[in-house]
């Protein structure tokens, strides 16, 4: 009998324990997932200054331009920039996570080499740069080193 009472004891407390509501608010700010479908992640960086943070994706042409370290992508290359803000992780102290999503940039070199930049940002602060410039800056990026 009293161990009865002592699981009805433990499982009253243990259903009742997780009852604590969520009061953290997302201030308006809505999280979203990019899916890179068939490019694969290449480099990332960090702007603390921003408190922003991306990711390179690409495909395996934009791979090897990058590799080589050439100044122009080549021909048939794709390479998308995703950039978000980051947000101090409630979860883990001192650690981050991704926020609200600033932009996604384009890079494409057609099978002629004819290179175009696109860009994407619902973000009102838009940056001001000049497109060559932009895909100079996809240019310097070198890829993370796999095992």
């Amino acid at each position: 009998m009293k161990n009865i009472i002592l699981i009805l004891m433990v499982s009253l407390i243990s259903l009742t324990a997780c009852s604590k509501e969520n009061n953290v608010t997302n201030d308006g700010l809505s999280r979203v997932v990019f899916n890179p479908g068939p490019l694969k992640f290449i480099s990332n960086s960090l702007n603390p200054k921003e408190e922003t943070m991306s990711a390179l994706y690409g495909n395996e042409k934009a791979l090897e331009s990058l590799s080589k370290e050439n100044q122009t992508p080549e021909a048939g290359s794709v390479m998308k920039l995703v950039t978000w803000k980051y947000h101090d992780n409630p979860q883990y102290i001192g650690g981050t996570i991704t926020g609200e999503l600033v932009s996604i940039e384009t890079v494409q070199a057609d099978n002629d080499g004819n290179v175009s930049y696109d860009l994407k940002n619902d973000q009102p602060k838009t940056r001001l740069s000049d497109n060559q410039e932009r895909i100079q800056y996809f240019m310097s990026y070198r890829p993370v080193s796999r095992p």
